[in-house]
């Protein structure tokens, strides 16, 4: 790992802005969120959140626990069983940490008759799930065993499969600008040889047609691998790279036809008879773990506006200053800001700059700036706006927030 890479290492930059940590009596790959990367973490979850709900998906929770025999309906146990966890012996019945969500959303749908006119039917979840990884390929937030996963599952007519799934890709698309993230390419996985895959080739013809007619649609680029699949059908992979060369995939978009077919899932059409349903699998940022890890990475901590665990921090020039810090600080919570003061006892204007480097706006507080009612700010990328009443320039920064994209700095005019 040369020097540049190693500065980039987001397990580095992680522990030392205090976002994340592990500790040897939890294991390996099981990191715990510090107070700054739960708010991250939080962030990004309460924007996806709101990004589904604006599309018309519904949430749920589902439990993490299944019996064995869920995972031998959905085709776990016998595809994937390697990557799982093994059992839990509880009375008679065999447990399992779940390796994904689907089963439970597959069951979700079935727990009661549906119509046409539901469809499609989009269902979401932030929920939880676990692989048994080798500790060799374990690291920081890249390659974890307890997963967080913005997971969802869209049921629908084989005539919506494609505007579901091309859908879908559109969401992957605005959250990648609203985070700065930029895929290195877009890949549709294959089946490969082997018994990891279901052997049924009329649905990997259908679910493969569908997934070239969403990408040709698209106008993405995109790359055939064989091998690349999941065990019960094709996936349009969204790859990104990091620092050192390394590609892995953030989000993904999946077709299925096998696990409708397995769990018996229908719906009662216009003509009144009951057909099978396809299930799309659809992950906008992947895993929150992978998510963060990319961005500190990429970024180096100097996260979105939207994302930054302080957005403003105030700086008192001397003593004097304190009680406006505090009470501007106040006044950012109540718009929604995460904002902190810091005062002179922490150390010389120069040096309280330059440790809050990454915040991304310092509100620097004088006696001028106090008698007047404004505040001279200074942005992260180094620019110095004329000092603004202290409601406008929270106004203009609460507008950057709210905007969910990377800039830090724009007339964003007075409404």
């Amino acid at each position: 790992m040369t020097d540049a890479t190693a500065a980039r290492d987001h397990r580095r930059i992680g522990r030392e802005l205090e976002l994340f940590d592990t500790d040897p009596l939890i294991g390996s790959g099981l990191p715990y969120w510090l107070p700054d990367g739960a708010t991250v973490r939080h962030a990004l979850e309460e924007y996806v959140r709101a990004q589904e709900r604006r599309a018309g998906y519904e949430h749920v929770y589902s439990p993490v626990l299944g019996k064995r025999e869920l995972y031998e309906l959905s085709g776990h146990w016998a595809h994937y069983r390697d990557d799982m966890f093994p059992p839990m012996e509880v009375g008679s019945e065999q447990m399992l940490l779940r390796p994904s969500l689907c089963p439970h959303h597959a069951l979700i749908y079935r727990s009661r008759s549906r119509s046409h006119r539901e469809l499609p039917l989009r269902m979401a979840e932030l929920g939880a799930m676990y692989r048994s990884e080798l500790s060799g390929v374990l690291g920081g937030l890249t390659r974890v065993r307890a997963i967080q996963l913005n997971d969802a599952h869209v049921f629908c007519t084989p005539e919506q499969v494609v505007d579901e799934a091309e859908a879908a890709l559109g969401m992957i698309s605005r959250a990648y600008r609203a985070m700065g993230i930029e895929p290195s390419r877009y890949r549709l996985s294959l089946a490969g040889s082997g018994g990891k895959y279901v052997d049924d080739p009329e649905l990997w013809r259908r679910s493969t047609e569908v997934l070239n007619a969403v990408l040709e649609r698209s106008g993405l680029p995109y790359e055939r691998a064989a091998g690349e699949a999941a065990f019960y059908g094709p996936k349009i992979d969204v790859q990104i790279t990091d620092g050192a060369g390394r590609e892995s995939t953030l989000s993904t978009v999946q077709v299925d036809f096998h696990q409708p077919k397995r769990f018996g899932l229908s719906y009662v059409g216009p003509d009144g008879v009951e057909h099978r349903p396809v299930m799309v699998h659809r992950s906008v940022i992947g895993s929150v773990e992978r998510a963060v890890a990319h961005l500190l990475e990429r970024n180096g901590g100097a996260f979105p506006v939207w994302l930054a665990p302080v957005q403003v921090v105030v700086l008192p020039i001397t003593g004097a200053e304190a009680a406006p810090a505090e009470d501007l600080v106040r006044r950012c919570a109540d718009l929604g800001l995460r904002a902190e003061a810091v005062g002179p006892e922490c150390g010389s204007l120069g040096a309280r700059i330059r440790r809050s480097r990454l915040v991304p706006y310092q509100a620097v507080l004088g006696a001028r700036e106090t008698a007047a009612g404004s505040v001279a700010l200074r942005l992260r990328d180094g620019r110095r706006p004329d000092p603004l009443p202290v409601e406008e320039a929270l106004r203009r920064i609460t507008a950057r927030a709210a905007a969910h994209d990377t800039a830090l700095w724009e007339d964003v005019g007075a409404g």
